[in-house]
């Protein structure tokens, strides 16, 4: 029988091999030890949803940033990839209702704080004397290149 450190150790490996895994031992009746690894997994799986939705957030931050220090260097590569972000936010939203707004907001400075060290280095430590970014610059604003930023 696994220990509770033995599962989890398994769900940082791959979460397909740990479901066939269980589903043997479903199928050999060992219920109990099933019973273990399906929780172990569950935690696993919600785990990655956090942190696909953290990683997601802080690329938008990224974005919002660097588009609002960085006006003359406004692209549509950055506008595509906020709107990327805002819809990868949804979709694991969709999959996983308890990553709501109570979730991002839990986790907003955090992320903000990491935004703005990966903006700096990505527009070459220029300082952003940003010191935070509010929900509707996150998740609402539209980021559109006006006529005459338009791309050649």
């Amino acid at each position: 029988m696994l220990t509770k450190q033995e599962w989890d150790w398994l769900a940082t490996g791959s979460e397909y091999q740990m479901a066939v895994m269980i589903q043997q031992l479903l199928q050999e009746n060992q219920v109990m030890e099933a019973k273990e690894g399906l929780e172990s997994l569950i935690e696993a799986m919600g785990r990655n949803d956090r942190r696909a939705l953290k990683s997601q957030l802080i690329r938008l931050m990224v974005h919002v940033i660097k588009w609002k220090c960085q006006p003359q260097k406004r692209s549509s590569s950055w506008a595509i990839s906020i709107l990327s972000s805002r819809r990868e936010i949804e979709d694991i939203q969709e999959e996983v209702p308890s990553l709501n707004r109570d979730f991002i907001e839990s986790i907003w400075d955090k992320c903000f704080q990491a935004a703005v060290k990966e903006a700096e280095l990505e527009m070459r430590k220029v300082k952003c004397h940003f010191t935070s970014l509010t929900w509707s610059e996150v998740f609402e604003d539209e980021y559109i290149l006006s006529d005459d930023e338009q791309e050649d």
